[in-house]
């Protein structure tokens, strides 16, 4: 499965053009901006499992830095700020990764 299957590429190309410079990631205006925040629980779960590149469930801090690239093969790195940032927001239980289940990650999405 493709994130454009879930994701219009226009959405995709606008939210990452909003970030292109480094340290002007914004995870809330870029689940917003690529449409993730309205997508249903069930569309949320294709997404992650398409970011969880090991497929362990989780997706952990070195998958969070390859975020953008995700969406486009071109789209840069995160930078090591931007990727704790991240991680520090959606990791509710501290374990060092955000997880699937109990909606650990749609709740992320929609806040």
């Amino acid at each position: 499965m493709a994130i454009t299957d879930i994701l219009s590429a226009k959405d995709i190309e606008s939210a990452l053009s909003s970030c292109q410079a480094d340290d002007s990631f914004n995870y809330k205006s870029f689940f917003s901006t690529v449409g993730l925040s309205s997508k249903t629980p069930d569309q949320i779960k294709k997404v992650f499992g398409i970011l969880d590149q090991d497929k362990s469930g989780f997706i952990e801090e070195e998958e969070l830095q390859l975020f953008l690239k995700n969406f486009s093969s071109s789209a840069r790195v995160l930078t090591s700020a931007e990727t704790k940032a991240f991680l520090a927001a959606g990791d509710t239980d501290g374990d060092g990764k955000i997880g699937v289940e109990g909606k650990t990650f749609g709740n992320f999405i929609k806040s």
